[in-house]
Formats: structure tokens, sequence, C-alpha cells
């Protein structure tokens, strides 16, 4: 390293070190990565290399390296195109024989490293309030493009929640619930469900109760609600959709929650306080106009 630094500072190389990412034997997988994206080879103690004993036969090449404060982006430049799908083909087999959700989380990230491409969005507005704003609605639309990606999509505004509302009966039906208050908590569970949509045609000015009516009736898995138009359609080809995933989620957090408040013996609240209100001044106040 002094080495480099030397000569970079004479001017004679141009040259730039990166800490490695990761740490252990995640570190190594990393770097093989790079290597194998570059075309270089992996200089270590335990494949026999040092860096004193190596020429230029170990290094890589890339298209463009963009390197940042925290951050270090490497575009290869085609030529190990094959090697690189081969190792992609490889961590994939690895991610199906891996039960435990952090490695197989590394090892997708591995993967998306080595295939994916590499995508900016740049978001702009006249004043800062209105770029948060902006900027917390792309941070959503990315999380939920991720959801969907792992789970798959169903159709939004409410319509799935009220479909399976209609599944509640169904299961009552079966020996699943063999006491009364089961029973009864599948009946909350069924009302709740189908408030969702309700409230969303209540905001949209039309009556909540015709509107779920409405979309029972219907047959078709994908009829529903269009709050935007106040029109019934296949929401599936308007591209009124939600993440298969952050429903799941909803309906196993909020059901986490109501049992909760139903096995607590006391819950503490705090009361918001209500502002008393200023009385205005008298009639002859420092104004200098006084009221008659």
């Amino acid at each position: 390293l002094a080495t480099l630094v030397v000569n970079k500072l004479r001017g004679a190389l141009k040259v730039c070190a990166l800490k490695a990412p990761g740490f252990g034997e995640r570190k190594s997988q990393y770097l093989e990565d790079i290597a194998i994206l570059t075309g270089g080879t992996v200089v270590k103690d335990e494949l026999g290399l040092s860096l004193d004993k190596v020429g230029v036969e170990v290094l890589g090449s890339a298209a463009r390296v963009e390197l940042g404060k925290e951050s270090c982006t490497i575009v290869g430049d085609g030529n190990t195109e094959l090697e690189v799908k081969a190792r992609v083909k490889q961590i994939n087999r690895l991610i199906e024989g891996t039960e435990a959700d952090y490695e197989k989380e590394k090892l997708l990230e591995r993967a998306a490293r080595l295939s994916g491409g590499v995508a900016i969005i740049q978001v702009g507005a006249q004043t800062e309030t209105e770029l948060k704003e902006k900027k917390l609605r792309v941070e959503d639309a990315l999380n939920a493009t991720k959801a969907a990606v792992e789970e798959g999509i169903v159709i939004g505004g409410g319509c799935t929640l009220l479909k399976l509302a209609a599944a509640v009966d169904a299961i009552k039906a079966t020996d699943k619930l063999p006491n009364e208050e089961q029973k009864l908590g599948a009946d909350i569970i069924k009302r709740a469900l189908k408030y969702p949509m309700r409230l969303i045609a209540s905001n949209a000015g039309d009556n909540g109760s015709v509107v779920v009516e409405r979309v029972i009736k219907s047959g078709d898995p994908n009829f529903g609600y269009n709050a935007a138009t106040g029109t019934f359609e296949d929401l599936m080809k308007s591209g009124i959709i939600d993440p298969t995933k952050v429903i799941r989620c909803c309906l196993e957090n909020s059901v986490s929650v109501a049992k909760i408040f139903l096995t607590s013996d006391v819950v503490v609240v705090e009361i918001p306080e209500t502002e008393v209100a200023v009385q205005g001044g008298n009639s002859m106040d420092s104004s200098g106009y006084g009221i008659n």
C-alpha cells in the first residue's frame, strides 16, 4: 500500500485503494465475485499468492468504475459474461439449499450485484418540504416493487381484502374453529376486512355499503372499484394493484396487535391535552384603535 501511495503522489500511477466489502468469509466471496466480473484474480495467502510476487496477469478490466465516500460501482466490459452467468447459477443453487433467511438474503444480494443493472433516480423539487415528500414517495414505490418481486401482486383498492372476507364463512364451516369464541373472532375479522373498501368508497363520495355489495356479487376475481374515476372495472388491467407481501403483513400485524390488546390487563395511552383558546384583547389595547 505504501508503494502505491508514493507512486500516486509522484503522478506515475493512477490508482485508488478501496476497503473490501463484507466481513470474514463473506468478504472473500465478495472479492471472488468482483474478480470474476473483472477477469482478475484474488491475491490471498490461501491461494499461495502474495502481492510482491504477482504481475499484471492478476489484474482485471472494467468499462467504468465510480468511486464514492461510502460506495463503489464497477461496470463490467462484457468480456466475462459467460463466467458471470456461471457464477450467478452457482449462487442460485446455494440459495435453493439454504434455509436461513439471513444467508438467503445475502446470497440474493450477491446474485443481484452480478446480474443486475444500475439505475439512478433523480428527485427534484422547488422547496425542501416538497423534496422530502417526493423522496418518501419514491422510497415507498421502491419498497413496494421489491415486495411485489418477492411474492407477486394482487388487485388493490381494498378489493383483495374484501374477497378474503368472503372466504371466512368457508373456514368457519370446517373443523378448524371448534368453539363459538373462535367463530366470533372470525366474524370480527370478516367485518374488518370489508371496512377498507367501504372507507375508500366513502372518501370518494360514494355509498360504501353499495360499492361493497356490488363487488361481492361479481364473480370476476379482478373486478373492483376504482375510486379515482368512480367506476367498476378490471383493476388488474387498470394498474390498481398491491404487493401480496404488503397485504399479508397487514393482516398478520393487525391480528397480532388485536391479540395483544385482548390478552392485556391494562393498556396505557397518552391523552392529548386540549389547548385553551386564547382570549382576544380588550377594547382599549395598545393597537391605538378602540371599540365604541
